[in-house]
């Protein structure tokens, strides 16, 4: 395998040449690290690698592979981390110029999954300050930008982990989801995004694990390797009390024939929820994406949803949360904090505690509205973003002519399914007239993981999308 194939090679591939010697780790890790260096500098997704790092990893496991080791599900493979999480010996700043000369001292529970599966840190991909918002900005340096184009924003806030996909630097990374941050960057991109359960990889360390609404998981260009990556970092850990203590399916060979499991299913879709503003464009490249669930046996039906808006409830919590976790690092350097998430923090100091408490009831509500609504439906479909990859440097004022003043008016399709907790998947459906990338949205039942990547996985099949490629 030729080192210039590899930044088109997918995960599953690249390993199963590892494991079988026609490909050297040192030699991808190589690759990659080359990648890194010519890709970069236009799209900034990353913050930190370490290449002498990366290679002594590289080293260390193709000798195991030599020694006839037992190979973990990603040995060799280089992947990186988001920098949300910290990576023993690598920087850490959390998108913050607080920390940025902070280095790790220790590994986040997903660092620590990847090397026991054999993978190699790469390096950590940029993020907002403290993920905050549906960007890749902050005030370390020059902004994530799209592959696409590199005058929009990847999205956020797993921006860096999912242009570095997109741009063929690696086949997979790690991302984490609050809001949508995982699913945001994977459709403004290009590539596919996976949300799993709430709990099913866990999440350590977390300052606000009893919020219960962040959520790590793969973002990749195949389907297999999300499977692959959520196979390796599933399981409980005690560090998370929140995390799923049951073992996870083999995902893998889930989503090898995904077809028979399809097949009668009953699929909602809804292209605006009743309430949401969606751009034309996007609204018929998903509309089509989804009534191909069809041509897969499925019974695809047009639906309102009829449940309340959960937005009013979400911005409360998620503006709360902000000001209680990091409010006193904004008293101590407000010049250190983006007028975005100095705003958060303010608005998040208005609100009552009766307020914050109505808003986590309304959440319960929520919940079971969604809950009742699955019980006559398997998965439901909708766009993923209402809108293709705005400007790196500002807001988009609206979508389709109605104003968009809020974070959340960007994201309907996106934060109810952390409020719920349930599995959602970013699948590329095409382009719009802008030449951007447009994604359809797959949710599941409570914890039907394996559903939705096996959905995702027949949508694939029949509407591939890992051939398109940027020029950069």
């Amino acid at each position: 395998m030729a080192p210039p194939e590899l930044f088109r090679t997918p995960a599953t591939e690249l390993v199963a040449a590892i494991a079988a010697r026609q490909l050297s780790p040192v030699d991808l890790t190589e690759a990659v690290l080359a990648r890194i260096e010519s890709v970069n500098p236009a799209i900034n997704a990353f913050l930190a690698f370490d290449a002498d790092r990366a290679l002594d990893g590289a080293r260390a496991a193709e000798s195991a592979v030599m020694r006839n080791e037992e190979l973990g599900p990603l040995h060799g493979l280089p992947v990186p981390i988001k920098d949300l999480e910290p990576s023993a010996g690598l920087r850490f700043t959390s998108g913050s110029v607080l920390q940025k000369d902070q280095i790790a001292d220790f590994d986040g529970a997903i660092t620590g999954r990847v090397k026991a599966a054999g993978g190699i840190i790469i390096g950590k991909t940029n993020t907002p300050h403290l993920g905050h918002k549906d960007m890749c900005d902050n005030l370390l340096g020059e902004p994530g930008r799209n592959p696409w184009n590199t005058d929009r924003t990847p999205g956020g806030s797993s921006g860096g982990a999912a242009a570095a996909v997109a741009a063929g630097i690696c086949p997979l990374a790690h991302g984490s989801d609050g809001a949508g941050s995982i699913r945001i960057p994977s459709a403004l991109c290009g590539v596919f995004g996976f949300k799993p359960s709430f709990g099913r990889l866990p999440y350590w360390p977390n300052l606000d694990i009893w919020s219960a609404r962040s959520h790590n998981g793969p973002i990749s260009r195949t389907v297999a390797d999300a499977a692959l990556f959520t196979q390796a970092a599933a399981g409980p850990d005690p560090r998370d009390p929140t995390a799923i203590a049951n073992r996870p399916d083999d995902y893998l060979a889930a989503v090898a024939d995904p077809l028979p499991a399809l097949r009668g299913l009953r699929v909602a879709w809804s292209a605006d929820f009743g309430y949401a503003a969606v751009d034309p464009d996007v609204r018929r490249l998903a509309g089509e994406a989804a009534l191909r669930f069809a041509e897969l046996g499925c019974i695809v039906e047009a639906v309102d949803p009829n449940w309340d808006n959960p937005r009013p409830g979400a911005e409360v919590c998620w503006f709360v949360s902000m000001a209680a976790r990091v409010g006193h690092a904004y008293d101590e350097s407000p010049d250190a904090f983006e007028p975005s998430l100095a705003e958060m923090i303010r608005q998040g100091r208005r609100y009552t505690g009766e307020e914050h408490g109505r808003a986590e009831v309304s959440r319960t509500v929520f919940y079971n509205q969604s809950r009742e609504f699955f019980e006559d439906y398997d998965l439901l479909l909708t766009p993923q973003m209402p809108l293709t990859a705005w400007r790196v440097d500002d807001w988009p004022a609206e979508i389709d002519g109605t104003p968009t003043p809020s974070i959340f008016d960007r994201l309907p399709f996106t934060y109810p399914f952390n409020l719920t907790g349930q599995p959602a998947a970013s699948v590329p459906c095409g382009f719009a007239s802008d030449g951007l990338p447009v994604a359809l949205q797959i949710v599941g039942r409570y914890h039907a993981d394996t559903l939705v990547l096996q959905a995702a996985a027949a949508l694939e099949q029949i509407a591939p999308w890992a051939s398109a490629w940027p020029d950069v």
